[in-house]
């Protein structure tokens, strides 16, 4: 059996923890089995899933809290089971840190895949730095370069190793994430949001993923519309500060922060409207997951690459055109219905984002 060494499964259920966990559902697990490096001593998402399924869970101090202990952490780690690896596979949305491809190699660990799961940087400037010195390195740290869109892979490679990029879908397990009547009922119910018009957002609290302008456009929305309601599922360091924007624009009592969720169909079920403004992406898993279940979408043009869009109910806006422009988009399309299942389903097939069809492709490159 082959075994593989992931990295890039944190706590919070975001994009790349979705995409790792989606494909490992669909893996044949009796010839290839994954373990996980996990810089974080709490449990990571979908943890006890990852287990169930024949995985192992590496827990080591992250570089940032203890530099001293995890650069012990990460040795023992190695010493111990570097043998057990044929590959290890970092999955990240940033070159600062390419200790773990630098220790595979040290410890003959023979594949050594980088995936950039981002287009821009999303840190603080020195981090920013030493992506830049690090780009220019990995050519001679890894053995094999993916990405999941092409901006992405301009992000991280350059020169004859982004001749070598691989794009790889961030595939999506349609039928898990499909429209669900039962489960909006069960949400909305349970909230006391029966007729409210939701509009919701799913992702990390971050000035990346943009929720403070989603703020914006939604105070704009709810003076003509009253009925309407702001939902944001995620957890992240801009918790306090949209807290207190929602409280200063007066719209506090028709935000709800819903915090991290296991269930994100039932969630995306229950909206009426997906919004999706980000500052930058590497693809946008959150735009493709909100289109499975069929929602009316808007996101950011120039940001989401075009390949997002799925769903002829699917809208780019501008970033620069301001908060009043997206609420107009807003009240022009709020009574469009959702995308009939049969053909998303069709849609995503087609254009290679079912996981179904995309898994075999994967395994195929982790064998190579």
């Amino acid at each position: 059996m082959m075994r593989i060494l992931v990295f890039g499964m944190t706590e919070n259920p975001g994009g790349v923890e979705s995409f790792l966990v989606n494909y490992y559902r669909h893996i044949d697990r009796n010839k290839k089995q994954w373990d996980f490096l996990c810089n974080s001593h709490n449990p990571v998402a979908y943890e006890d899933e990852l287990i169930s399924l024949g995985g192992r869970c590496f827990h080591i101090t992250a570089r940032s809290d203890n530099r001293q202990k995890y650069q012990q952490e990460l040795e023992a780690v190695f010493k111990e089971h570097a043998n057990e690896w044929d590959a290890i596979w970092v999955n990240v949305c940033s070159l600062a840190n390419i200790d773990y491809l630098k220790i595979a190699e040290k410890y003959g660990i023979r594949k050594r895949i980088i995936h950039s799961h981002n287009s821009q940087n999303m840190d603080n400037w020195l981090r920013g730095l030493l992506h830049k010195w690090n780009k220019r390195q990995i050519g001679k740290i890894a053995t094999d370069f993916w990405a999941c869109s092409e901006d992405a892979a301009k992000w991280f490679y350059s020169g004859e190793t982004l001749k070598k990029a691989v794009v790889i879908h961030n595939a999506i397990d349609v039928e898990r994430i499909r429209f669900d009547e039962e489960k909006r009922k069960a949400i909305r119910t349970k909230y006391g949001w029966k007729d409210k018009y939701i509009i919701g957002n799913v992702g990390r609290l971050h000035f990346q993923k943009n929720q403070s302008f989603a703020l914006d456009i939604f105070a704009e929305y709810l003076k003509k519309n009253k009925n309407a309601l702001l939902v944001l599922v995620g957890q992240g360091e801009d918790e306090r500060m949209l807290k207190e924007k929602a409280d200063k624009l007066g719209i506090a009592d028709r935000v709800f922060f819903a915090g991290l969720q296991s269930d994100i169909q039932a969630w995306l079920s229950c909206f009426d409207l997906f919004l999706f403004p980000s500052k930058f992406e590497g693809l946008g898993i959150a735009a493709l997951e909100a289109q499975v279940n069929g929602l009316t979408t808007i996101s950011s043009k120039k940001v989401i690459p075009a390949e997002v869009k799925m769903n002829d109910n699917f809208y780019f806006m501008d970033l620069e055109a301001g908060a009043e422009a997206w609420s107009r988009q807003i009240e022009e399309i709020s009574g469009y219905e959702r995308a009939e299942y049969s053909e998303v389903k069709k849609r995503f097939v087609e254009k290679g984002y079912d996981i179904d069809t995309e898994t075999g492709k994967l395994e195929t490159l982790l064998m190579g």
